[in-house]
């Protein structure tokens, strides 16, 4: 009887020990899928850097992502921030979104004459009881919270683009130049061949896991005044649920709104779905609306899940995304996409 009752003792002691054989395990075994950082287009390269160093720091990943498209937001090269094309009145606004691993997000959209529109997208989320404010209230608002009103002017690579756009004034966004409104237009083509564009999104997975993201954007160049698209739209333009992954997008703005393209991203990870099975899943639904009248038209979507695998998709040719993990050094990636 003795001898049962000390097996039956040893057993539950050892049973009552092993959630902290697991722990001890799991903490000399660490994940190899993060940190991660992933951001779409050419830019990501140099925004990746900058938000790696604050991953690679043990940082937040909300931190990183802010810090990261700051350094594409001060640029002066008709992409990105104050240094974008203007819309057709001759005004730059810009478009900004955040969120972080809590559901806190906060945005900014039509908002003039602030080098840096993501952060004060930071701080509607922070300082702020809403989500999104716009326009002249939205400077207001920065003005108010320390940020510095920048003078009007264009850049001059923004004035030659602008001009050249004047003698025609047709707003016709070409794919994969979605800053440009003309196909043949110098002024917006790079040293290296390449075209930038009005738009990054950028997702992060910090080292305890939680993931962030953020979008801004200079707009469509050329637009009509007062024009919003995805970039600002919390479930469009980006959207981050800490238990499954995020998402966030580029692209034709009108046509990322009309699927709610972000969000719906992250929900058929919610399902199952890999990263960039998801991506293509919602280019679909977006093929299933709208049909033909995409043709002409790019959509984009880059992603990244709890795991930290992370991919992206397009309609089009000629997506690439920026991926930065213990796996990939800041590798520039050619996305796959629906239509050959």
């Amino acid at each position: 009887m003795t001898s049962r009752r000390k097996f039956i003792l040893q057993s539950a002691l050892a049973a009552s020990s092993f959630p902290f054989i697991l722990k001890a395990t799991a903490a000399h075994h660490p994940s190899t899928n993060f940190p991660l950082v992933i951001s779409t287009w050419d830019a990501g390269v140099k925004a990746n850097a900058k938000a790696w160093e604050f991953l690679n720091n043990n940082k937040p990943a909300l931190d990183a992502v802010e810090q990261g498209v700051m350094v594409i937001e001060s640029e002066v090269n008709c992409c990105v921030g104050l240094g974008g094309n203007p819309d057709r009145d001759g005004f730059v606004t810009l478009d900004a979104s955040i969120m972080n691993h809590l559901g806190d997000c906060g945005s900014v959209a039509a908002l003039e004459q602030i080098e840096h529109p993501i952060s004060v997208a930071r701080a509607v989320m922070e300082k702020s009881p809403h989500v999104m404010l716009v326009g002249q209230g939205a400077q207001q608002f920065a003005l108010a919270n320390g940020f510095i009103l920048k003078p009007k002017e264009l850049s001059a690579e923004a004035e030659k683009s602008y001009q050249y756009w004047l003698k025609k004034s047709e707003y016709r966004p070409i794919i994969n130049v979605e800053n440009n409104g003309y196909k043949n237009n110098p002024p917006n083509k790079l040293d290296n061949g390449q075209f930038n564009h009005d738009t990054i999104a950028m997702l992060a997975l910090d080292n305890l896991q939680n993931l962030s993201g953020s979008c801004t954007t200079s707009g469509m160049g050329f637009k009509y005044r007062g024009r919003v698209g995805d970039s600002p739209i919390i479930g469009a333009g980006l959207f981050v649920d800490n238990e499954i992954g995020a998402a966030a997008a580029t692209g034709h703005g009108e046509e990322i709104i009309r699927i709610v393209g972000s969000h719906l991203v992250v929900e058929f990870m919610r399902q199952g779905k890999s990263p960039e099975a998801a991506c293509k899943a919602a280019i679909e639904r977006a093929i299933k609306l709208r049909g033909d009248k995409l043709k002409d038209k790019q959509i984009a979507f880059i992603a990244v899940n709890k795991h930290g695998e992370a991919a992206g998709y397009a309609l089009q040719k000629g997506f690439s995304y920026a991926l930065q993990s213990p796996k990939h050094n800041n590798e520039l990636i050619e996305a796959k996409f629906f239509w050959q």
